[in-house]
């Protein structure tokens, strides 16, 4: 009895501190307050947990007309930033940012199906940020923006269930800059209506603290790495029948890619970043790569009068260039999904249930594993701009020892 009191409280603790770190990409003009939730959990094998929770809050009138108070709030980390609209000029605006918290630079180390806690480790941190954001074409009905970015990034680790054997990196200082291109953008919300993207990124990490770690220095932090990305993303929802299609394609590749900044794909959050890098039925990061191409594709087919019901239908595959260390056999892998969407009237709330199958996952029992998510969204305003840009929340962290892990 008592030790399942423990493990109900650990549940319930666990549900009330996840967070991902939540970073937008631009001064939003719509004023906002959304909840999103989000709980992704195989069937098979053990793995770090993976979920979002976090209230998102916006205010374009904070203190005077022209700036913008945008503040992410999840229970043991923010994020927030104060935006001058018009700050370097008219079409140019400026944010300044302040982020902070425990768990946000986590790491999960994950090989051939296998979560090996011995070599994963908690990492928190702090960052100062400086944000530029150009509109190219104002009045257009699709915005052109670049947006240039540099922060002050600060990284503490510590161990977790991390053998006594593994060392850990250093505690890093490190200044990150990323630019891109965005024409279009898609909002944070599950399932837009209507939106499109094309975009390209540049995303540059500079450590002032490189070295190796691990089992007698058997890996290492680069003194600097560079990620370059593009997705291109079209939602769209057919007038008549409601029926929703979304596409999404996304290619990246890298130059002195670590464990720390390479790119991370697997799991069905659709929130936990800009670029989720889903694939439905695999573990959260599951895959760690230094090049992939990734296409994602849903459909929701409303199966009642008053559209409240929907079925949802995903899929995705991927060709994964690994990062060195981390391979496993067969670069191409596949996940297909399906589940239920209910909506309030008013749209203020939804939420997704979803089964997932990961068609190439290696597993103790051979090829194919399963999942299920569970999705949540709460508007406690109302949305109503289709073309608001997010950028890359970047990291995710869960609480593995409040499950006992």
């Amino acid at each position: 009895m008592k030790s399942a009191m423990i493990g109900c409280l650990r549940i319930f603790c666990w549900l009330a501190w996840l967070l991902p770190v939540v970073a937008w990409a631009q001064v939003d003009p719509v004023k906002r307050d959304l909840i999103q939730f989000g709980y992704n959990q195989p069937v098979e094998g053990r793995a770090p947990l993976s979920g979002y929770a976090f209230y998102y809050h916006n205010d374009p009138d904070f203190l005077r007309t022209n700036t913008t108070l945008r503040l992410a709030l999840a229970p043991t980390y923010l994020d927030s930033e104060l935006g001058f609209v018009g700050g370097l000029g008219p079409d140019t605006d400026f944010g300044l940012g302040v982020a902070g918290g425990g768990f946000a630079d986590n790491y999960n180390e994950i090989r051939g199906g296998k979560w090996i806690e011995g070599e994963s480790f908690d990492g928190h941190g702090a960052e100062l940020s400086a944000n530029v954001y150009h509109l190219f074409n104002p009045g257009q009905l699709i915005p052109l923006n670049l947006v240039v970015r540099g922060a002050a990034h600060y990284a503490a680790y510590e161990r977790n269930e991390t053998a006594d054997g593994f060392q850990l990196p250093q505690n890093n200082p490190s200044f990150n800059f990323r630019t891109g291109l965005r024409w279009g953008g898609i909002e944070p919300t599950l399932f837009p209506a209507l939106a499109m993207e094309l975009a390209v990124w540049y995303e540059g990490q500079f450590r002032a603290a490189p070295g190796t770690y691990g089992y007698a220095g058997d890996r290492s932090v680069e003194p600097s790495s560079h990620l370059f990305w593009g997705s291109a993303a079209l939602s769209y929802t057919l007038p008549e029948s409601r029926q929703n299609f979304f596409v999404r394609i996304v290619a990246g590749t890298s130059v002195d890619a670590d464990r720390l900044s390479a790119y991370r794909l697997g799991g069905f959050l659709p929130l936990i970043a800009e670029y989720p890098l889903s694939l439905p039925g695999y573990y959260f990061q599951e895959f760690t790569a230094r090049n992939f191409a990734l296409i994602n594709a849903s459909y929701l087919l409303p199966i009642a009068p008053d559209q409240r019901w929907n079925l949802l239908f995903n899929g995705a595959t991927a060709d994964i260039d690994y990062l060195s260390g981390t391979e496993q056999a067969g670069n191409w892998v596949s996940g297909v999904g399906a589940g239920i969407l209910y909506r309030s009237p008013s749209d203020k709330f939804k939420i997704v249930a979803t089964y997932a199958y990961g068609i190439d996952a290696i597993r103790s029992s051979g090829r194919g594993a399963n999942s299920v998510s569970v999705l949540i969204q709460v508007d406690l305003g109302r949305i109503h701009s289709p073309s608001f840009n997010t950028a890359q929340p970047g990291r995710w962290s869960g609480w593995n020892w409040l499950m006992g892990r």
